[in-house]
């Protein structure tokens, strides 16, 4: 799918599935602009894209409205429009509810939630004033989870600010309709990232997500930025107010699938 000529706002994509949406949209001709607060990976991930396209790296603190600003008025600086948004930039504390902290919930929800909030909002302004001039309204993208529906009882901030996520999709994508600006969001289950490495290492987990996987299989972070690219692109021209699950079937299962040995 071409994204030739468009330009595209990545949060969180110093490493993971941000890196590999970026890298997928870089390959498939836009101009991207990672934002991250991690600044050496930042970099290293802008310099690694400009091997095949155009990418910068514009540090970004997605709770924080001043930095958000910035961000928009960077890109806008580097690449004169902002077409796409993807707001990927999220954390995870683990924590008993009982023993849950409130710093670590006003963290996660912050990041993850009000985040995506900021960066939509400044971003959908932008478009708006574009579409009112005459030009293509844009898209943004949000990276909700299965765990937008589904729930574990020691990631509470996370769950919660991921059903925020779905909500704030559907309305949002309803407020900004009349623009023609699209809002769709995109639902990973169990993908091979820096956080799940570890279950290569641990049969026990292992066998836990592959009995809720009926693909039998760890998704790669690939196979998300394939889901953005299509949702970035024409070809997803009449979608708004979605989540797509890309969870190896997991959404669907009432119970859980035997799992082969492996030796």
């Amino acid at each position: 799918m071409s994204l030739e000529n468009k330009v595209a706002i990545i949060t969180g994509a110093a490493r993971g599935i941000g890196f590999a949406v970026a890298k997928r949209f870089v390959m498939d001709g836009a101009k991207v602009v990672i934002a991250d607060v991690d600044d050496e990976a930042g970099q290293s991930a802008a310099d690694d894209l400009n091997k095949i396209g155009d990418a910068t790296y514009v540090h970004c603190n997605v709770a924080e409205r001043l930095d958000v600003r910035n961000l928009v008025a960077e890109t806008i600086n580097a690449y004169g429009d902002v077409d796409i948004l993807v707001n990927n930039a999220g954390v995870v504390v683990g924590a008993d509810f009982l023993e849950l902290e409130e710093e670590d919930f006003d963290r996660v929800l912050s990041i993850n939630l009000k985040g995506t909030f900021l960066c939509s909002q400044a971003v959908a302004r932008h478009m708006a004033e574009k579409v009112q001039d005459g030009g293509e309204p844009g898209t943004i993208i949000n990276m909700s989870s299965v765990n937008a529906v589904l729930a574990i009882p020691n990631q509470i901030p996370y769950c919660v600010s991921k059903g925020g996520v779905s909500q704030l999709t559907k309305t949002t994508a309803l407020a900004l309709a009349p623009y023609g600006i699209r809002v769709n969001a995109i639902g990973p289950g169990s993908i091979m990232t820096e956080m799940l490495s570890s279950v290569n290492d641990d049969p026990a987990a292992r066998n836990r997500i592959l009995s809720r996987t009926p693909l039998q299989r760890v998704g790669e972070p690939s196979e998300i930025a394939g889901v953005a690219a299509f949702l970035a692109s024409s070809d997803a021209s009449y979608v708004t107010g979605q989540t797509i699950y890309a969870d190896g079937g997991r959404m669907p299962l009432n119970y859980t699938v035997a799992v082969p040995d492996v030796d």
